[in-house]
């Protein structure tokens, strides 16, 4: 079931890679943090319904993985908020997701069309925390 929903994501971040001219990335300290937002209406029903997720063209998914210098995934506590230029506020409430040696933080995120959020994120772990922003425009299909 999870494997199902990391291949639809795998597919969903190949696709929108394809469209843009680069991966979502930053590093935070000595982690490389790959990133992305996209309509929950890329997962089917039924990966949606296995894991909980409401899929519906109001609701996105961010999908966050840390990897150490190494490239390998890591295991970190992951919180943030999203923002709306009017400024309305909403508290992000990750889930792990492991597949193997992987490690996907999922957050859902209601939109109306058109809303342009800066999302915040803050990442700690044993040995080391820091945080990144930045900001998606989300689409009603």
């Amino acid at each position: 079931m999870l494997k199902k929903l990391l291949i639809t994501i795998t597919a969903s971040w190949a696709l929108l890679f394809a469209l843009s001219s680069h991966a979502n990335e930053v590093k935070v300290g000595e982690f490389k943090v790959v990133y992305n937002a996209l309509p929950s209406t890329f997962l089917t029903p039924e990966i949606a319904k296995e894991n909980n997720i409401e899929r519906s063209r109001y609701n996105g998914l961010l999908n966050i993985v840390v990897l150490n210098k190494e490239g390998k995934p890591q295991p970190v506590n992951i919180s943030g908020e999203g923002k709306t230029l009017i400024g309305n506020v909403r508290k992000l409430e990750f889930q792990t997701i492991r597949e193997g040696d992987a490690i996907y933080y999922i957050a859902q995120y209601p939109y109306r069309n058109e809303d342009d959020v800066l999302f915040s994120i803050k990442i700690q772990s044993p040995k080391q925390s820091g945080e990144f922003s930045f900001r998606h425009t989300f689409y009603t299909d």
